[in-house]
């Protein structure tokens, strides 16, 4: 869009409907700053760039350059479209081409390129491919790979694009046939960084320290060079990420065109949700307004929504609407998520490149660096759960240099509903660190199994893996897992360590989702979550198509289906108790305390709620029978004495504390790198292990991931943005967008709106 039409079209957007438009932010353009190229770069190679119309390079791009040449480990944080991309590819490409003089008829250097989603690198080999250089030879390497490419990938590739399940489970236990390319490995690329955060980020930790020992095995140590547009701490995050002192490169040199930023909450609604609680107009159907408005308009939009299940309905919606405005529009509007056959990912991807299509309703498959130029606005489907997503969502527009629009559409939750009446939260404020544990003993274990069945560890390995490595090892000799040898720590079982690990997962073993008609594997969900997932009656969605669980077979660690499209989808509640096991730190608060620690959490999913996805209006609810669950886990809590809550007089104290509660899970993602699905929470008024009114929020995860330290360290701030979300919500006694939970076991009662912000003013007040 031209300088100024951004928020021009914002205002048409909000006529007629004002006072859902909160706050409008201005971000302004900013100039490139361009710079020599190194002197390192051999001709050959500059007259490519040349040839694709590329002058001079940005300065960030050189910085990044210069430090992986010489051979220092990097990160490079930079905008979105700032082409973090030359950063890494001169260095690669000048050393394919020295190496390819040195050695002509023999692979003697290679680069490995790892991202979060195939469709990334899919869109980095076209990339790639357009240069000719000499000694380059680019391929993917993933699941959609044939098995002729994977051996020609192994065999003769300089230059392979894959990602880091594909590192883990095919790559490092056959790394004998991969011998060749690992002994040869200069550059270790990881794109989008940020993505690899919580247990996901401590298992893709664990995969690259394995590779790094593999490597060293056949005489390689490459250089490691990582890239996001949004990571706070860059070095940090990155050496957390792969064991190794980085350098950062944080100054964008590229070109910026301005946006214009809109916060918008969707109005209350005269429907009624649960314990009669005011509901506000869903995300999704206002994001399909939004989005049929824009497309008659010409504005070339992309619309994230959080489900593939979401993105199919507002796609669907908008084109319902467009049928009736202007029939010739409909087909400028579709759906992109994960799931679909690859020839459907290129086919959309190529429409959008070419501007065939005018809105795409997308999930963050399109967030991650696909190259979409000349999107004019995004509209994102409720908080994308950080600020990194925020950014990088909204960066996909204003990409050719032009203005852009971006609108956050605020869903029925505590988070959301804070940020659009708090834009300071949201603007102004760096993105977040990503948050992980490499060393968490419930990932570090299984990971050690795999590495040892790679090659045997060493006492060497403890610097590899980390401190907690003796412990740890000496823990899976008790168990059997690895034999001590004069040489080591040897695996001791037949079958594949790598085949019990899900990286993607929070561990433990895995439930298969089965087709019941044809008896075909679906997936697989974590074994910890089968129950609230894929219990009886629960509504599963695979590919973009729903199924109905008939059974879960925990025994058999099977959960089977049969295709169906109900009109509603299905929350699982649970009961859970909590207890401490191991207070590590704890810090007064006047007379109240915050404390974190160890925890073990028992809870029981008994029953499951029908709520239509037109309305969110709740159906019913269904009693389920299934076993309780144990978890060791880290948490942080706070406790108030029975003096100070006696002096609030509050009417209904379970239901302070209750609400709290919920709306203190809500709002942790805004501070640790999370989703509130990633994270529980207790209260009670009387707690056995502290005799004191106790709230309790828990990392969902065995070990913990983090989070809640994060949250004991953030505390006033958190804290501070519970109360600020609960007051400042327009309901009278509670609603989803701020005290009530879709995950609570007691149905959301008792909550006390009005008590849970004077418990938590009392609480802040103590702090100060």
């Amino acid at each position: 869009m031209r300088e100024g039409e951004a928020a021009a079209v914002l205002r048409r957007l909000a006529t007629g409907r004002a006072d859902r438009l909160t706050h409008v932010e201005s971000v302004p353009a900013r100039p490139g700053r361009t710079c020599e190229w190194p002197r390192w770069v051999p001709p050959e190679v500059l007259d490519q760039l040349a040839d694709a119309g590329i002058a001079a390079p940005w300065i960030h791009q050189v910085a990044t350059a210069e430090a992986a040449y010489s051979g220092r480990h990097v990160v490079v944080a930079t905008g979105t479209a700032s082409g973090k991309s030359l950063g890494y590819l001169l260095p690669a490409f000048a050393t394919l081409s020295i190496a390819q003089a040195a050695s002509p008829h023999r692979r003697t250097a290679s680069v490995l390129y790892l991202s979060p989603t195939k469709a990334l690198a899919h869109d980095q080999l076209r990339a790639v491919s357009a240069y000719t250089v000499p000694g380059l030879r680019p391929t993917t390497l993933d699941g959609d790979s044939e098995r002729t490419e994977r051996d020609w990938a192994r065999d003769h590739a300089t230059y392979v694009l894959s990602n880091p399940d594909m590192l883990h489970r095919s790559v490092l236990p056959n790394h004998q046939r991969w011998a060749r390319f690992l002994g040869c490995l200069q550059y270790v690329v990881i794109d989008e960084c940020h993505h690899y955060r919580g247990v996901f980020g401590a298992h893709v930790a664990g995969v690259l320290r394995r590779l790094r020992r593999v490597c060293a095995q056949y005489g390689a140590n490459p250089v490691f060079v990582c890239a996001s547009a949004t990571v706070a701490e860059p070095a940090v995050s990155g050496e957390r990420l792969t064991g190794l002192p980085m350098v950062e490169v944080v100054d964008d040199g590229s070109p910026r065109g301005g946006i214009a930023f809109g916060l918008w909450e969707p109005a209350l609604t005269s429907l009624h949700g649960e314990n009669g609680a005011p509901v506000r107009r869903s995300a999704p159907a206002e994001v399909a307004d939004l989005l049929t408005d824009l497309v008659v308009s010409g504005v070339r939009t992309v619309a994230f929504v959080r489900s593939r299940r979401g993105a199919e309905t507002v796609a669907m919606t908008a084109r319902d609407n467009l049928a009736e405005v202007d029939p010739t529009l409909m087909d400028q509007v579709s759906a992109y998520r994960a799931g679909y056959l690859p020839e459907e990912r290129r086919r959309l991807e190529s429409m959008l490149q070419s501007g065939e299509l005018t809105g795409v309703a997308a999930t963050n498959a399109l967030e991650l660096g696909i190259d979409i130029a000349g999107l004019d606005a995004v509209l994102l489907s409720g908080w994308p759960g950080t600020r990194a997503s925020l950014w990088q969502q909204a960066g996909r527009a204003g990409r050719a240099g032009g203005d852009a629009l971006a609108l956050l559409v605020a869903r029925d939750d505590p988070l959301d509903t804070y940020l659009v009446r708090h834009p300071t939260a949201v603007f102004g404020r760096p993105v977040e660190a990503t948050i992980f544990n490499p060393e968490n003993p419930y990932v570090l274990g299984p990971q050690l199994c795999a590495a040892a069945q790679e090659l045997p560890l060493t006492a060497a390995d403890y610097e590899v893996f980390g401190s907690t490595t003796p412990t740890v090892i000496a823990q899976l000799v008790r168990q059997g897992a690895l034999r001590e040898r004069p040489h080591g720590w040897f695996w001791t079982r037949r079958e594949r360590a790598v085949d019990a690990i899900d990286i993607r997962s929070a561990g433990g073993k895995t439930v298969q989702i089965v087709e019941d008609q044809t008896g075909r594997l679906l997936g697989t969900v974590d074994g910890g979550s089968a129950h609230a997932s894929v219990h009886e009656g629960a509504v599963y969605v695979h590919a973009g198509e729903s199924y109905l669980v008939r059974t879960l077979d925990l025994e058999g660690h099977a959960a089977i289906v049969e295709p169906a499209a109900p009109d509603y989808t299905t929350f699982a509640r649970d009961v859970t108790e909590i207890s401490v096991l191991a207070t590590e730190e704890t810090r007064g608060w006047g007379t109240a305390e915050l404390s974190r620690g160890w925890v073990q959490v028992t809870s029981q999913v008994i029953s499951f709620q029908r709520k239509l996805i037109s309305t969110g209006d709740v159906l019913d609810e269904q009693p389920l029978d299934l076993p309780e669950r144990t978890l060791r886990t880290k948490a942080v809590w706070w406790t108030v004495p029975d003096s100070a809550v006696e002096a609030l007089g509050l009417d209904d104290v379970p239901g302070a504390a209750h609400a709290a509660e919920h709306a203190s899970i809500g709002l942790l993602p805004l501070f640790a790198t999370c989703d509130r699905w990633d994270i529980g929470g207790v209260s009670t008024a009387r707690h056995a292990d502290t005799g004191r009114l106790t709230v309790f929020v828990y990392d969902g995860h065995p070990g913990g991931a983090g989070f809640a330290e994060h949250g004991y360290a953030a505390a006033r701030e958190w804290l501070t943005a519970t109360r600020d979300a609960i007051a400042h919500c327009e309901c009278t006694d509670g609603c989803p967008s701020c005290v009530q939970s879709p995950k609570c076991g007691n149905q959301n009662n008792p909550l006390d709106k009005s008590g849970a912000v004077a418990l938590l003013t009392a609480l802040l007040s103590s702090e100060a």
